[in-house]
């Protein structure tokens, strides 16, 4: 008997015989399931879904009283806000609300914002007090596949019955029937010291502070070897000594001993002592008196109410220098011993160069989501709404005959936050007076030329300065981004490195209450500042600890302390995407929480030994497992820019010594969506790698499984899409091989007599013949037949048959409007519509007005000579207004034709510039 009957007669598997050992955990199932867990576009949907359950409840809860100036017993108290569900209102209907239907209906997604009020009714100090539910003061636009969208949570039969594709990431609103996308925001983080240099080479320390009242930059600077305050609030810089003077710091030498004992840091601090003693300024009050002269400060233009001179720099010095550092009944030591770390570390970078900040560091960084960018729009506007109530139920008492039923709650004022929001995304103008804010291009088109296109355009990242200023810095490929950001997709041109694209397993933090952690810190041994002494502030021996730029305390040893918050961390005991990092350079230990820093999953290892065992990867395979239960039982966690400096990362478990840390979870996801359809991209050049980035978006292919009932201005369709032969993980991740883009060609490189020279492409007829690159263009027309203010409106009426005109109407049906399935020319009209010549002046029976009383008023298609196009669809909808809204499709076939661009994917880019119908020859 044969060797391999008796294999087979014993029951054993050959095949698994043979297989190689696998001693190493594959965890590749890891990155799927992040996916399932987090998304492409989480962090735009976390940043929404935070602003709609948490945000808005603070922005009302503090602004939730309107009191009459004039009789205080008039009062309006908002008692709680939530937001319904998807819906709008037709002729007193409500109606409830699906994306596809706001597409097609060109309307805007948006649910309406509900409020619980309590109000008084009555004047003259015979007032009672009434309450009201579900109050509607406005309509938030709601973003796709959040908490609060119809599409949440539903499967792919439930979608599908919904008109919308499962594929289609969400992460975008819809604004009058047009889908926007809030790009992510790049900014420097708040509420840090941020050492630099200004214009003139100057070193100087900066702040920006911002807190839920006041926003406002400190700027501490070395200029001419005295340090200097600058403040928008003073007319000049002020001498930093007369500042520590006026926050109740009298004494010099304890402000020598906050800097530090050095002889290094006391001899540049002297000319700053010499020059406030030639002031002869010696005590708080002097100082105070000094900063209240006119020709230091600037007129109180800021203040809320009047405020008594005497005090006007103290409450400067209180509220807006440095705002983020809290004063508790005028006790400024916080602040003087903040002021004396913004100096001492300013002295260190004077006399260390490395000690400066790099602003390009992405840890130095924060990015603004849409959620945080609403937030601030809707601020804005429930102020202005809020006041401009106030202004009206004081104008009304302020009248001699007015009645004494004054009923406040019918003042709050509808359509002032709709209106406001729905502009401001439809322009991508966001303009808060209140907080100085006028930028222009926040929102853009989702572009929907491929799948891949829509998909890489959620993960764009906005840059905070202008694309002209030639400046090579930003632009640079920073080591920072290694694993956060994509180093290969960003645009060729003026935008190159300055646009970037998230990576593929990257999650951006929303704020998480820093109360805990600060009373944790206390409790781990962290020694409060109110307790130190000057000369204990930079002993050699201990750290500062600061959570999110306030610094909190020393801790004597911060290794343990460190350690001791990452294993609290890795028990879920505090929030997963809190990051401790230990700074040796500067003594410190930063805590952050706050949101808008990058993160990403690593796999925890001890020793170089990785935590997670195949035991872990097979109850993952089995469905017992899922990420969120690797990150509570501490396997995985989340690093952000600045905590990665403190660890060891391996690529792969085989590469890790005992000295490691962390272990990657999979390499490829430093790629971003974009860059991981290359198949092999470490074989290629790496600008050819940028190209193919810019280039992929562009590829013709399929955008989504609806994309036929869709309305879209201009669809490019390839008709016979393949799914690529060679697939990249990311591919099947994304779910890129389920909609296709591009055609698999067999390509010869040889030379064909001097036409394929400089990336010209040689192409073989037959297989032009037979479909090879031929698409669909689709192209919306629309019209809408208007009502007029008198009763008329616009009219469809039957075409004519004979006369000069009846060739342009062959085409229409009686109804006057065209038939889909039409071939349509040039100079064809479409629809016979006809307006009516009195659209103003009352008319007795608008719908019996004779045909005199209509002018033609038809739509042509204008389509270029020669062209066969088809009609493809006709689309009856009802807008916002109840006008009837008519929409065509027009499909027209095309074929390559010699000057279009064909491409591989590896960026190698071609434009077709001869046809053969050799046997050799490019396919």
């Amino acid at each position: 008997m044969s060797n391999t009957s008796d294999y087979a007669s014993h029951g054993i598997d050959k095949q698994h015989l043979a297989s190689t050992i696998k001693n190493l955990v594959d965890k590749y199932q890891l990155v799927p399931e992040f996916l399932k867990v987090r998304g492409l576009v989480k962090q735009h949907l976390d940043s929404f879904n935070y602003f709609i359950r948490t945000e808005i409840k603070k922005i009302v809860r503090a602004n939730q009283e309107i009191r009459s100036t004039l009789d205080p017993n008039i009062y309006l108290r908002y008692r709680d806000v939530h937001i319904g569900e998807p819906s709008m209102i037709f002729d007193a209907v409500t109606e409830k609300l699906c994306p596809q239907k706001c597409r097609l209906s060109d309307l805007t997604y948006a649910a309406p914002i509900y409020v619980s009020i309590e109000y008084t009714t009555g004047s003259h100090g015979q007032t009672s007090v009434s309450t009201k539910k579900n109050v509607i003061i406005g309509r938030m636009p709601i973003m796709l596949r959040s908490s609060c969208c119809v599409l949440y949570g539903k499967d792919e039969d439930e979608l599908a019955r919904l008109g919308e594709c499962p594929l289609d990431p969400g992460g975008y609103f819809v604004i009058k029937g047009t889908e926007k996308v809030i790009l992510i925001q790049e900014q420097l983080s708040k509420n840090r010291i941020i050492i630099d240099t200004d214009k003139k080479g100057c070193v100087q320390a900066s702040v920006t502070s911002s807190t839920e009242k006041t926003k406002s930059k400190t700027i501490i600077k070395m200029d001419k070897e005295k340090i200097y305050l600058e403040l928008n609030m003073f007319k000049t810089k002020v001498p930093v000594m007369v500042v520590m003077k006026a926050m109740g710091m009298e004494s010099d030498q304890e402000v020598v001993q906050m800097i530090g004992r050095d002889p290094r840091f006391s001899s540049l601090l002297l000319p700053s002592i010499e020059e406030c003693a030639d002031l002869k300024l010696y005590t708080q009050h002097q100082a105070l008196e000094f900063l209240e002269s006119d020709k230091m400060l600037k007129m109180p233009s800021w203040s809320t109410g009047p405020v008594e001179k005497g005090t006007r720099a103290l409450s400067i010095l209180r509220d807006i220098f440095l705002a983020n550092v809290p004063v508790h009944q005028h006790n400024f030591r916080k602040k003087c011993i903040y002021v004396a770390v913004m100096m001492r570390r300013m002295m260190e970078a004077i006399l260390n160069k490395d000690a400066m900040d790099d602003k390009d560091y992405v840890g130095n960084k924060r990015l603004e989501l849409s959620g945080q960018l609403l937030s601030l729009l809707f601020e804005d506007l429930f102020k202005t709404m809020n006041d401009e109530a106030k202004k009206t139920v004081d104008t009304l008492l302020a009248r001699p005959s007015r009645s004494s039923r004054l009923d406040i709650s019918q003042y709050i004022v509808k359509d002032s936050i709709t209106v406001g929001l729905e502009r401001t995304l439809s322009t991508g103008n966001w303009d808060v007076k209140r907080f100085r804010m006028h930028r222009k291009g926040m929102t853009q088109v989702v572009a929907r030329l491929s799948y891949i296109g829509s998909l890489g355009h959620m993960t764009k990242i906005s840059p905070q300065f202008e694309k002209s200023r030639k400046v090579s810095g930003p632009r640079a490929l920073q080591p920072s981004q290694f694993g956060m950001l994509c180093p290969c997709d960003t645009p060729e041109g003026e935008a190159c490195g300055l646009v970037k694209n998230l990576a593929l397993m990257t999650h951006v933090t929303t704020d998480e209450d820093e109360r805990p952690i600060m009373s944790l810190c206390y409790c781990l041994g962290v020694e409060d500042l109110e307790q130190l002494s000057a000369e204990e502030l930079h002993m050699p021996t201990s750290y500062l600890i600061t959570l999110n730029g306030l610094i909190l305390g020393k801790h004597k040893s911060p290794q343990r302390f460190a350690n001791a918050m990452r294993k609290l961390r890795r028990a879920g005991k505090i929030g997963e995407f809190v990051s401790i990092f230990v700074n040796e350079k500067q003594r410190c230990v930063y805590i952050a929480s706050d949101g808008g820093r990058v993160c990403r999953p690593l796999v925890i290892a001890d020793k170089g030994v990785s935590r997670i065992k195949e035991h872990h990867m097979r109850e993952l395979r089995d469905g017992v497992r899922d990420f969120d239960s690797f990150l509570r039982d501490g396997l995985i966690e989340y690093l952000d820019v600045n905590e990665e400096n403190n660890t060891l990362i391996a690529l792969y478990e085989k590469e890790a010594t005992p000295e490691m840390t962390h272990i990657e979870i999979e390499p490829f996801t430093i790629l971003g969506v974009c860059a991981g359809l290359i198949p092999y991209p470490h074989h290629n050049q790496s600008p050819r790698n940028t190209y193919q980035c810019a280039m992929g978006k562009q590829a013709m292919g399929n955008i989504a499984y609806n994309q036929l009932n869709r309305m879209d201005g201009l669809l490019y369709l390839l008709v016979y899409p393949q799914r690529p032969l060679l697939t990249t993980r990311t591919i099947e991740l994304v779910g890129y091989d389920k909609l296709g883009a591009g055609q698999n060609a067999t390509v010869a490189v040889m030379s064909y007599s001097g036409y394929d020279i400089e990336d010209a492409i040689v192409m073989n007829k037959s297989s032009l013949d037979r479909g090879f690159g031929r698409c669909i263009v689709m192209k919306k027309y629309s019209t809408i037949c208007q009502k007029y203010e008198n009763g008329t409106s616009d009219r469809i009426i039957k075409p004519q048959r004979q006369g000069y005109e009846a060739d342009r109407m062959q085409i229409l049906d009686d109804d006057g409007m065209a038939a889909p399935g039409e071939i349509i020319r040039p100079h064809d009209i479409y629809i016979n519509k006809e307006s009516p010549t009195v659209m103003r002046t009352p008319v007795t029976s608008p719908m019996g007005l004779p045909d005199s009383a209509y002018k033609p008023s038809r739509q042509t298609y204008k389509g270029p000579e020669g062209e066969t196009a088809v009609i493809d669809r006709v689309a009856l909808y009802s807008d916002k207004n109840n006008n009837l809204s008519l929409k065509f499709m027009i499909r027209h076939t095309r074929r390559p034709e010699i000057g279009d661009k064909f491409s591989s994917r590896h960026g190698q880019k071609g434009v077709w510039h001869h046809c053969t119908t050799g046997r050799f020859s490019i396919l």
